[in-house]
């Protein structure tokens, strides 16, 4: 065991003499509280410490003893239901309402184990050896760690047994006796593998049209959400969190502010998963590191996020991964690398952004996994830059390693527009992959519809500019007409209410049916003005408040309806056009 002693602090850094060989990312305890700390740099007989904790009390030659293991958390049955720190240490079902100094993790739980192998099968890297079934009733696999591979020597029988109890024994190729209990630890910073890489054909279905329809995000995929303050990022990842289709949901709260965390922490344990009827906390692991804790932390609890979701991906399962935000983090590695003395780079974060910033977007992956099932990892960050400028260091960087990216609008937000997403500003990479997934869920035409709506979003951003100038009136009939329809498609199917129990969440089977039922609408408007309709004649249609509020009035149980105000339009219209003509016809 290497021990070392303190030199010089300067906030979370410190320096130290050592007195044996520590290694590069090596976890140390620091002082007689055992503070959690690991080694950044090495420089001869000097070892720089970064310190998880808040460093009050701590002087020149306290002693720094090391793990002589990386930085690890540990990762088992216990991790659903709960709230951690960014260190993984819990902040729910404690004795304490705080986190002790040099606190590693929770007191065990009791879980029933049910054995899946026997004495003297082989068991491989990250198969199933048994299964945690805790008071929720929720099972769990127990997966054998990556690097590990044995011989079954002992397998505890079905029974109720602590979280760290062993209930299997191995015996490895080399002939080391291992012990497993129902989880496991693992480097943070450290990809857990996998046996490879999947493409994605299907998305994330997060429950919000403008996302789902216009710029999806792969299942497996990396999307991000920039915006300025006020923008409603919180409340969009919250959103995505209560609706989206994964198995299982890693909300990373870091260094937001305390109150918007003490909603979700509010918030979330009384929701119900509208998939199991069951509370949706049984499926969700919050990671909660506030602008007030130690900035150390911070920058950890981005990895110790993606590790716990590796974990359950490695469980066959399909994990969406919320991080809000990215730009607290940066900031975190940027105060730290100025302690260090480390030359600054664009806008005063450390030339090593850049490849932080891959390190954590790449681990979103949708794999087979070494126990050979099929899991996922999709990661949406939020990010906050200042004055909500996207062309600062951190969005720019994080569009390099994303494929979805969802611009938040500070108009829209201030017009009351939720989602607040800029359609112009926004993309999405690789939308096209999804049109067969769009077809086999009855949306054949979703391609088209997308086209066709993005294009009318964007003339109207160039009409608007002249409208502003002339005059609506004094634009051609086929130009206000654009107008009407994108108003159209901005009111009946981008903005989405939040406090209606109906239309907070919209299933892709009720999108469909929303996009074509507007589709049809804007071919019908075009057929009458055509024709010779004014379109202002369009504003009385009787149907057109019904299509307006149809996202808050249409159901998922009523679905039907959508044919009737179909052919409401096809009467309507029908109607308009006939008298039109017979004007026509009498004038001429």
């Amino acid at each position: 065991m290497s021990r070392a002693l303190i030199r010089a602090i300067s906030g979370p850094v410190l320096h130290a003499t050592a007195r044996g060989p520590f290694k590069l990312r090596e976890a140390v305890e620091v002082g007689p509280q055992a503070l959690l700390g690991e080694v950044v740099r090495l420089h001869d007989d000097d070892i720089v410490v970064q310190v998880y904790e808040d460093t009050t009390g701590l002087r020149p030659g306290l002693e720094v003893v090391g793990a002589g293991l990386p930085l690890a958390i540990r990762l088992g049955p216990g991790l659903l239901g709960n709230i951690f720190d960014g260190l993984l240490r819990p902040l729910s079902g404690s004795d304490s309402a705080f986190v002790a100094p040099g606190m590693r993790r929770a007191a065990p739980g009791q879980f029933a184990f049910a054995p899946k192998v026997a004495a003297g099968d082989m068991l491989m890297a990250g198969a199933v050896y048994g299964e945690a079934t805790g008071a929720s009733g929720r099972a769990q696999r127990c997966i054998c760690p990556p690097d590990l591979t044995g011989e079954v020597t002992r397998i505890a029988p079905a029974g109720e047994y602590s979280e760290t109890a062993t209930v299997c024994a191995l015996r490895t190729d080399d002939g080391r006796a291992v012990e497993l209990a129902m989880g496991h630890d693992w480097p943070v910073r450290m990809p857990r593998p996998v046996l490879r890489r999947l493409p994605s054909t299907a998305p994330l279905v997060t429950g919000q049209r403008i996302i789902d329809c216009l710029f999806p995000v792969a299942q497996g995929g990396k999307a991000a959400v920039p915006g300025g303050f006020g923008t409603g990022k919180t409340v969009l990842l919250e959103a995505l969190a209560k609706g989206c289709n994964a198995d299982v949901i890693v909300y990373l709260g870091c260094g937001e502010r305390g109150n918007e965390l003490a909603g979700v922490l509010e918030e979330f344990p009384l929701l119900t998963d509208p998939k199991t009827g069951r509370p949706l906390m049984e499926r969700t692991v919050i990671i909660a590191n506030t602008s007030n804790m130690p900035v150390a932390a911070r920058e950890a609890s981005i990895y110790s996020a993606v590790t716990v979701a590796e974990y359950f991906r490695d469980q066959g399962l399909d994990v969406a991964l919320m991080a809000d935000s990215t730009s607290r983090w940066a900031e975190a590695l940027r105060e730290v690398s100025g302690r260090f003395g480390e030359l600054p780079g664009e806008g005063g974060y450390p030339a090593y952004l850049s490849s932080r910033l891959a390190d954590f977007y790449e681990r979103a992956a949708i794999v087979d996994t070494l126990g050979g099932d099929r899991g996922s990892v999709t990661v949406i960050g939020a990010i906050s830059p200042p004055s909500g400028d996207f062309s600062e260091p951190v969005t720019s960087h994080t569009k390099r390693y994303v494929k979805a990216f969802w611009a938040l609008d500070v108009k829209r937000a201030q017009a009351r527009f939720y989602p607040a997403i800029h359609p112009l500003q926004s993309y999405a990479e690789d939308a096209r992959e999804f049109a067969p997934w769009w077809a086999a869920n009855g949306n054949g035409d979703w391609w088209k519809l997308r086209r066709r709506f993005l294009t009318l979003l964007d003339e109207q951003a160039h009409l608007e500019r002249m409208a502003r100038i002339i005059g609506k009136d004094a634009l051609p009939v086929r130009q206000q007409l654009t107008l009407f329809c994108a108003d159209l498609i901005n009111d009946a199917f981008l903005r989405q209410s939040a406090f209606s129990e109906i239309d907070r969440v919209c299933s892709p089977r009720r999108q469909s049916l929303m996009m074509r039922l507007i589709g049809k609408f804007v071919d019908l408007a075009e057929s009458a003005v055509a024709a010779g309709v004014h379109p202002e004649r369009l504003a009385h249609l009787s149907s057109l408040r019904p299509l307006q509020r149809m996202g808050e009035e249409i159901s998922d149980a009523e679905l039907a309806r959508f044919a009737a105000l179909e052919a409401d339009l096809d009467r309507e219209f029908a109607e308009l056009i006939h008298a039109s003509e017979a004007g026509n016809a009498t004038h001429g």
